[in-house]
């Protein structure tokens, strides 16, 4: 008898390969976002969809802050149309990341989102800064 993993057999390599690769063009994940932002190489912007008071709580280093319900064209003008947004907001039990994808996505923009959020990043031993940290830093 086989577990509940196996009971429904695993796809094909193909549709595996296919799937897996798909999913790369919609997702990022913590590490690589970090080692975007560690080394000079954010290729990207990188939106906190989250509430102005949880960003200044504390939020992923180079991110800006824009909530899902204030992402509109005109906002988006400041950055040329093929630029590439990073959405993320509290973790995986939140969904306003996939809010606001959708909304990117809407608007014509390249998007991903980071995986697991600020959950995430914490999780991966990252630290998060502050806009007391930021101010202190300016």
């Amino acid at each position: 008898m086989p577990s509940n993993v196996t009971e429904v057999p695993a796809a094909s390599s193909t549709e595996a390969l296919l799937h897996f690769s798909r999913m790369l063009t919609f997702e990022t994940d913590c590490w690589d976002v970090n080692d975007a932002v560690s080394n000079g190489k954010q290729d990207f912007v990188l939106l906190d969809v989250r509430s102005p008071e949880m960003f200044a709580k504390g939020h992923v280093p180079g991110a800006i802050n824009l909530p899902r319900g204030k992402i509109t064209g005109r906002k988006l003008a400041e950055w040329p149309q093929a630029t590439t947004f990073v959405v993320y907001c509290a973790g995986p039990h939140c969904n306003g990341a996939n809010k606001a994808a959708v909304r990117l996505a809407e608007l014509s923009r390249p998007v991903k989102m980071m995986i697991g959020g600020v959950t995430g990043w914490l999780d991966e031993g990252f630290s998060l800064v502050t806009e007391t940290a930021m101010q202190a830093a300016e």
